[in-house]
């Protein structure tokens, strides 16, 4: 097709092709990305993906459909690497002592902050580099909060923002920058407790609202080293939240298949399992051990992209609980060989996660509870049983237990017996397999499939030079506004005058009425005088 052919047939099809800025997450949050910016691609559109030169997950070497545009940071990859999974060795290693823990936790977050600001120099005390952005003229900004300061760029830059985020902080950055409704009442936090339900008790509503409390404080003390940097920027007084709060889209990677009901505003949109596609063929060996499993199918397991290995104990745990089950098993782990592992179990460095659970044979899938995989599973209809281990898992396995779709253990407690009773569990249980298929269907069941919605709503963005129509009035609200309270007071206090006028008033004319009078109509004295 010749390029004036490809111009009118884009003139016919109302496209018109945009610039898109990329400044992406890592590791899963990035892979959930490229599935959008290839679909932009498809649509003509062109995408330039802002790195760091010290990225471990993005590849910008590798020859894609897009562009990529390094920045450089001091940092060397293996630094970064080391970091960002130094902070899920907590919940990987065996439990410590919480001192040991805490301890571990601040030292983490000394090494992110240091990281950070190596970004933010890298990014914004280089003059040709936003020299050479602000000539490209972007017509939009499209990240994942897992990457800092991309908020901030696009106010920089002017150009609007589209941000992909999957329950941040405990609902901190929808709830205080994006003013969505969170009622604690029925809106658990996330990424805080595994057990806590839009069912709540009382002690569970109280527990929930002290979390929000613990999450809003550390957020706030987080702002404190954060805001000078925003101010620096754009050269006046600003903050983090107030700049987040500008985004015109925020996409939730979610969807009511997985979401408790809760209220929405109208600029966040749910995208939940747009990555997610029919599966392929396995690769001839893959499928010659799949099918060696008879009846009994295969059993998938992965902890994700960020977990390879574990400690040689939880290893040998998981290994043992495996081959006690009848069905084959396929497990993404590249660490040490268990020494208890079973014939029925296979290693792999890397597994096609999506066509395995998309195979007939897949009869459950035991994962961390990441948003990618979990959503994999509920487009195949495949039971889980979950090892969640940090961030939004906990959270992510709680709602699929409480859809009955999915059985959850602590994997630093559980014993070879437990995971293997838990396989036993949703493998035989036909309530765990109708359960899922419920949430596939309803998954399914959509006006608009994922993808689509994630690229039509980027496109508005660009057609209409933003959303900014879609934003409440909320956020130029002060927060005694938004609560009322100024409008509470003056309310109390105009009850409070009535009341006392009205009660001096009755005492006037009580003093009036009924004080005591001598016979000649003079008021008798006190008997003192």
């Amino acid at each position: 097709m010749t390029s004036g052919t490809v111009f009118v047939f884009a003139l016919l099809c109302g496209v018109e092709a945009g610039r898109v800025l990329v400044l992406p997450g890592e590791f899963s949050h990035w892979h959930n990305m490229r599935v959008v910016l290839d679909a932009l691609v498809d649509k003509n559109h062109s995408v330039t993906v802002l790195v760091s030169s010290s990225s471990p997950t993005v590849d910008y070497t590798r020859k894609e459909r897009f562009d990529f545009k390094v920045y450089k940071v001091n940092a060397e990859k293996e630094e970064v690497s080391a970091v960002l999974h130094e902070a899920i060795h907590p919940w990987t290693d065996d439990p410590g002592t919480t001192y040991e823990r805490v301890l571990k936790f601040w030292r983490m977050m000394s090494k992110l902050m240091v990281f950070f600001n190596e970004l933010y120099e890298g990014l914004f005390h280089n003059e040709d580099l936003l020299h050479t952005l602000r000539e490209s003229h972007y017509d939009v900004l499209f990240s994942d909060p897992m990457t800092p300061f991309p908020d901030l760029m696009a106010e920089k830059l002017k150009i609007p923002h589209v941000v992909s985020l999957r329950a941040t902080f405990a609902y901190t950055l929808e709830r205080n920058c994006g003013q969505i409704p969170t009622p604690p009442s029925y809106v658990p936090a996330v990424a805080v407790q595994d057990h806590l339900t839009d069912h709540m008790s009382f002690i569970e509503r109280v527990e929930n609202m002290i979390h929000y409390i613990i999450y809003s404080t550390a957020f706030q003390l987080m702002a404190i080293f954060i805001d000078p940097l925003y101010t620096e920027v754009l050269g006046k007084p600003s903050s983090m939240c107030e700049t987040m709060g500008k985004a015109d889209i925020c996409f939730i990677r979610t969807y009511w298949d997985f979401e408790y009901p809760r209220p929405l505003l109208p600029n966040f949109k749910f995208v939940g399992g747009l990555h997610c596609k029919p599966a392929k063929p396995l690769s001839k060996e893959l499928e010659k051990f799949v099918q060696s499993s008879g009846d009994h199918g295969i059993v998938v397991f992965s902890l994700g992209s960020m977990i390879n290995n574990l400690t040689m104990k939880k290893a040998n745990t998981i290994a043992s609980a495996l081959g006690q089950i009848p069905q084959k098993v396929v497990w993404r782990y590249s660490g040490k060989t268990p020494e208890t592992l079973a014939p029925n179990t296979k290693l792999y460095d890397w597994i096609p996660q999506n066509d395995l659970l998309g195979h007939p044979k897949t009869k459950a899938f035991i994962t961390h509870g990441g948003a990618n995989g979990l959503y994999e599973a509920i487009y195949h209809g495949v039971p889980m049983v979950g090892l969640p281990l940090f961030g939004d898992q906990p959270d992510n396995m709680m709602h699929m237990k409480t859809k009955g779709a999915a059985v959850v253990l602590d994997i630093n407690t559980m014993e070879s017996k437990d995971l293997a009773d838990a396989l036993k569990t949703v493998i035989n249980n036909p309530s765990y397999k109708e359960s899922i298929m419920r949430l596939s269907r309803i998954h399914h069941d959509q006006p608009m499939k994922p993808l689509d919605q994630a690229v039509f709503w980027i496109e508005f963005v660009m057609r209409n030079k933003g959303a900014k129509h879609l934003r409440v009035q909320a956020h130029d609200l002060s927060w005694y506004q938004y609560h009322c309270l100024d409008v509470v007071a003056f309310l109390l206090s105009v009850v409070a005058l009535i009341t006392f006028l009205f009660i001096k008033t009755c005492s006037f004319f009580f003093r009036k009425c009924f004080r005591k009078t001598r016979p000649d109509g003079k008021a008798r004295k006190n008997k003192k005088e």
